[in-house]
């Protein structure tokens, strides 16, 4: 086939979903930020005016979002946000910089636990989940590198904060034996799917290291070069992918929904990790944050993706299958973090999750191939 893989992604989804979503939440900004490098890598207008409709629907003249509130306090409401940047720089329209301007807000006041984590939710007292790391820490950096002065105490300030973020839940949620993140740390080791110990989740969930990952290889893009603690995150990639490809099925190449389980009874091949995985090995190794095996492994690992979740429609359109629909911690009903509750969440083709973590893969493997053309 002679079409990119992204192209192909991006061009069903365009036909599947004229309107992404009725709500302003992260899971459709993922998709749009995988049609966005769609869009930078081949430069047609109909992936920009994609995006410009979908976010419309929501941002208003003033700057305002609707659905959005400052004080819900969730992380998850920034992610989204993300593409107002490519809408603001192309257009000028001062509307996306107010909303940018709004989103950013939330951050000078979301409340934190003693160590300075930023809560999941207001409603998550003193949790961090390694998904919030996508959701927020990216999306300040990019703000802060486009919008702020660098050489302002503050702003050093703030860079420093948006490291310590990464460092901390690393320090926290790393397992010492195999190297995996916990899905989430209560700092406060209340809850009920806490250890009393540690504050830890039980469990390796593929996906929260998966958006971790990709945090980190994003966040690279705007931290300045001579941070002091630049090194610390280079470093904690390295070795959390170290960890992931220790646990990558040798089969099929790509990674079970419960990472470190893969013979357990219920247990499954899980996309929408397998996709960040690729994503975050194949820049990892395009902006030599890694050795180049990083490329090897996410080449056979998208390989894998086509081979165990894709399939081709009549229409040549494409779907992407075995994506979870959605996991947390606590709520209601109540989320124990238990091995049953992680295999038990629905299976869903065409999820939002996946197909936007897919667009980012492939676009990243396509990039790592045209370097080597």
């Amino acid at each position: 086939m002679s079409e990119p893989w992204s192209t192909r992604m991006a061009d069903s989804t365009i036909a599947r979903f004229p309107a992404l979503a009725e709500e302003w939440n992260y899971q459709w900004g993922l998709v749009l930020k995988g049609i966005e490098q769609v869009w930078r890598a081949i430069g047609d207008q109909k992936y920009f005016d994609y995006i410009q409709s979908n976010i419309d629907r929501f941002v208003q003249s003033d700057g305002t979002i609707r659905g959005y509130r400052v004080d819900e306090y969730n992380v998850d409401r920034l992610n989204t946000g993300k593409v107002l940047f490519a809408l603001y720089e192309k257009t000028g329209d001062a509307k996306y910089k107010r909303a940018l301007d709004l989103l950013r807000s939330q951050l000078d006041t979301h409340p934190r636990a003693p160590s300075g984590g930023l809560w999941h939710k207001q409603i998550y007292p003193n949790q961090m989940w390694l998904d919030g790391l996508y959701m927020a820490s990216a999306f300040w950096a990019q703000y802060e590198s486009n919008f702020a002065n660098r050489n302002s105490e503050l702003v050093i300030g703030n860079w420093d904060d948006i490291a310590h973020q990464f460092i901390l839940i690393e320090q926290q949620t790393r397992d010492p034996n195999t190297g995996l993140l916990y899905h989430a740390w209560d700092e406060s080791k209340q809850q009920r799917w806490a250890n009393s110990a540690t504050g830890c989740s039980p469990h390796f969930w593929g996906r929260a290291i998966g958006w971790y990952g990709m945090a980190i290889v994003d966040v690279l893009d705007f931290l300045p070069c001579d941070h002091a603690r630049r090194a610390e995150l280079i470093a904690i990639l390295q070795r959390t992918l170290d960890a992931i490809a220790r646990v990558q099925d040798q089969k099929t190449g790509v990674w079970y929904q419960v990472l470190d389980q893969g013979a357990r009874a219920g247990n499954y091949l899980e996309s929408s990790a397998s996709c960040m995985f690729v994503y975050a090995m194949a820049k990892g190794a395009r902006k030599k944050y890694l050795d180049e095996k990083f490329a090897t492994l996410a080449r056979r690992a998208f390989e894998g993706i086509l081979a165990q979740f894709v399939t081709t429609n009549a229409n040549d359109t494409i779907n992407l299958h075995f994506t979870c629909q959605s996991a947390g911690l606590g709520g209601t009903p109540y989320r124990d973090g238990s091995y049953e509750y992680y295999v038990s969440e629905p299976i869903i083709t065409n999820n939002h999750h996946g197909v936007g973590a897919f667009l980012l893969a492939a676009a990243e493997i396509e990039s790592l191939d045209n370097i080597q053309k």
